[in-house]
């Protein structure tokens, strides 16, 4: 129950604050708002084992919770809006592949290590580690070369007020073509991603001979090592291809991989399925930040990646609720297989989306705008 908790105190930030975030990121300078936001997060982790020894109180941590997930509401969008400012538009496809990397290597390591240092030293330790490592990423930040670049004028004869700035960026992902399809991606990604949290899992553990956690342990592993082969892939091999048919093709594949996960018994496929699924699903991620990127001008980023991760988490919350609500009645495998339709339907609308764009389909999109 209490990690349920956790959990919705996780999540309300950005469903309460992610729509409304966008406008002040626009306005405010890139690399202040990360730093601010970084140096908050740290202090707040530290918070987290000293308010629990002063008052052990749960609600304390919940507190401090929701105050350093809000943090992240500016954080992320921030982090997206500034990478095309900092690498030119030829860069920005590698510069995405190498955060996206270096996410996938620092979660597999975080998760290894946070396991072991809980085990050996407590929670209240692997707290204290944690805010270092966010310091960490203040002082990387401020040794980042970065001029905010002077955003467009606004022109007097529109609507003014922050509202319409609000609108403003629900115009830009209904407007902007790249923008759609990175979203229609994502999205299905996000939403099959809650059917494999609820359905997955268990589908997985009554297969299992000995039910447990390390048998997922390992099909995370497998599913982390094809999705950083697949983001080296986009970046040295697909790059030069169509975006629209590579995420089309992608998640085409790993819907059919996932059908293969369903309709399976066995722990070696179970694994070789894992690690297709990351392999074809990793444009949806690598790619999308860069469509986003491309789509959007400058003035703009922040309200679109902000409506971007207020999108994206309450499609997969969706999912787990319908997921939570399907399976039992229909079964883990007719679960899996509905997650398997979204993921493949995606793709097979992501090829049409780029046939009705041609300009989608020029060789390596377009140029960042901005």
């Amino acid at each position: 129950m209490l990690l349920g908790l956790l959990g919705t105190v996780m999540l309300l930030p950005v469903l309460l604050f992610a729509p409304f975030v966008g406008p002040w990121v626009d306005r405010w300078n890139l690399r202040r708002t990360l730093l601010v936001s970084d140096t908050l997060r740290a202090l707040l982790v530290v918070l987290i084992p000293i308010g629990y020894a002063a008052t052990h109180s749960v609600s304390v941590v919940f507190v401090v919770v929701f105050l350093l997930f809000t943090c992240n509401v500016f954080f992320l969008p921030a982090k997206s809006a500034m990478t095309p400012e900092i690498v030119g538009p030829d860069q920005l496809l590698a510069a995405n592949t190498l955060l996206s990397v270096a996410g996938i290597v620092a979660t597999g390591v975080g998760a290894l290590a946070g396991g072991w240092l809980v085990d050996h030293l407590g929670w209240t330790v692997v707290m204290w580690v944690n805010a270092v490592t966010y310091m960490v990423s203040v002082g990387s930040l401020a040794f980042i070369r970065y001029r905010s670049r002077p955003r467009a004028v606004r022109d007097e004869s529109a609507p003014s007020g922050y509202l319409h700035e609000v609108l403003d960026g629900v115009r830009v992902v209904r407007s902007s073509p790249a923008v759609g399809l990175a979203l229609i991606a994502l999205g299905a990604v996000w939403a099959g991603g809650g059917f494999l949290q609820v359905a997955g899992i268990q589908h997985i553990q009554r297969a299992a001979s000995v039910p447990g956690t390390e048998r997922l342990s390992l099909l995370m592993a497998a599913f982390a090592v094809g999705a950083g082969l697949g983001t080296w892939a986009v970046n040295a091999r697909a790059r030069t291809l169509p975006r629209p048919l590579v995420l089309g093709v992608g998640l085409l594949a790993a819907g059919g991989f996932l059908i293969v996960m369903a309709v399976t018994t066995r722990f070696a496929v179970f694994a070789i399925a894992a690690f297709l699924i990351g392999l074809c699903a990793a444009p949806a991620f690598v790619l999308t930040e860069t469509l986003l990127q491309e789509g959007t001008d400058l003035s703009k980023r922040g309200r679109v990646f902000s409506l971007r991760d207020f999108a994206m988490r309450g499609t997969n919350q969706l999912s787990l609720w319908m997921a939570a609500a399907a399976t039992p009645l229909l079964g883990t495998t007719a679960a899996l297989l509905i997650a398997a339709v979204v993921i493949g339907g995606a793709g097979a609308l992501a090829i049409a989306w780029g046939r009705r764009c041609p300009e989608l389909m020029r060789v390596g999109g377009g140029a960042a705008k901005g």
